[in-house]
């Protein structure tokens, strides 16, 4: 018996047209020969357009429960918001958050980024309320980085919380590039007429 180490090159050769992987030599071993028809055969069924019917489907890319699951805590969380519950509130958007960031791999990453740009944008209003601007910031940021267009939203209340921080010439920047990606949204040119006032009084 050879050992596993040992490196044994076999008399064979490929067709070019075909790709059948045939015995070089006629005094080649019956094992040899009989591995290459097998070899060759399982080539031919995969390459048959029958191949197909016998593959199973994938799997479901997304988790419908996971999914109910998200939609339900962000809606808790706003019940909460609208009540004035604000910690309650935050408490259940970042239990969303967590459950978004939980996602395997394989589900679709524009659907998690869209989860999270949503969770994201409603704690920053939540921290808002509490007047935890730093933290409003940051989620605000967060939702920005992962949806920049469509989020006006974001947008803006990390430059309110800009300017309640009196990081005015951050929140100005900050609001022009927003105007960049949000053209035209009330609340944001109402925030850059805002901070524009707060410079020229200064």
């Amino acid at each position: 018996m050879e050992s596993p180490d040992t490196f044994t090159l076999l008399p064979i050769e490929m067709d070019p047209q075909t790709k059948a992987i045939t015995p070089t030599h006629p005094s080649n071993p019956k094992n040899l020969t009989l591995e290459l028809t097998t070899l060759n055969a399982l080539h031919r069924a995969l390459q048959s357009p029958d191949c197909t019917t016998n593959v199973p489907p994938p799997p479901i890319p997304v988790n419908p429960k996971r999914s109910a699951n998200i939609g339900k805590l962000r809606e808790t969380g706003n019940t909460h918001h609208k009540k004035g519950a604000y910690a309650d509130a935050i408490k259940m958007y970042s239990l969303g958050i967590d459950m978004a960031l939980g996602r395997p791999a394989w589900e679709p990453a524009n659907l998690v980024r869209e989860e999270l740009a949503g969770l994201y944008a409603n704690r920053a209003q939540s921290r808002m309320a509490l007047q935890q601007w730093p933290e409003g910031s940051a989620d605000a940021q967060c939702s920005v980085e992962l949806k920049r267009v469509g989020n006006a939203k974001a947008w803006w209340r990390r430059g309110r919380c800009l300017v309640e921080m009196g990081r005015v010439e951050e929140a100005r920047e900050w609001v022009k590039q927003a105007m960049e990606f949000e053209s035209g949204e009330k609340d944001l040119v109402d925030l850059a007429r805002e901070i524009e006032g707060r410079k020229g009084g200064k």
